[in-house]
């Protein structure tokens, strides 16, 4: 069973390439003309619509490195929270997009 989150961006066009090219994220399916998407990272699908971002669902991208991702999408000028390790199990990382969707990554250690 697949994780799916859907978020509303503002601008389609910018919200597909950060997800995309930020986050490496694979596009399964575009609507241009209904402005939205569908997005695969592994098991998990994000969705995305044009439209008011919302209080809503975080999307969570397991990532093998979260100290390399933070450090990579800092020097891309996204905004990036502080890497958390909890318990010496796992690293989480608050990633957000232009519209300040919140995504967070993940690392197992």
């Amino acid at each position: 069973m697949g994780i799916h989150v859907w978020y509303r961006v503002r601008d389609f066009d910018a919200g597909r390439a950060f997800y995309t090219g930020m986050l490496g994220l694979e596009e399964i399916y575009v609507d241009r003309d209904g402005r939205w998407a569908r997005l695969r990272g592994g098991a998990a699908e994000i969705g995305l619509a044009e439209g008011e971002p919302e209080e809503g669902g975080v999307a969570t991208i397991d990532v093998a490195d979260v100290k390399a991702e933070a450090e990579r999408l800092r020097r891309a000028g996204v905004e990036v929270g502080t890497v958390l390790e909890l318990h010496g199990e796992i690293r989480l990382l608050d990633v957000f997009d232009p519209d300040g969707n919140r995504v967070q990554l993940a690392q197992a250690l």
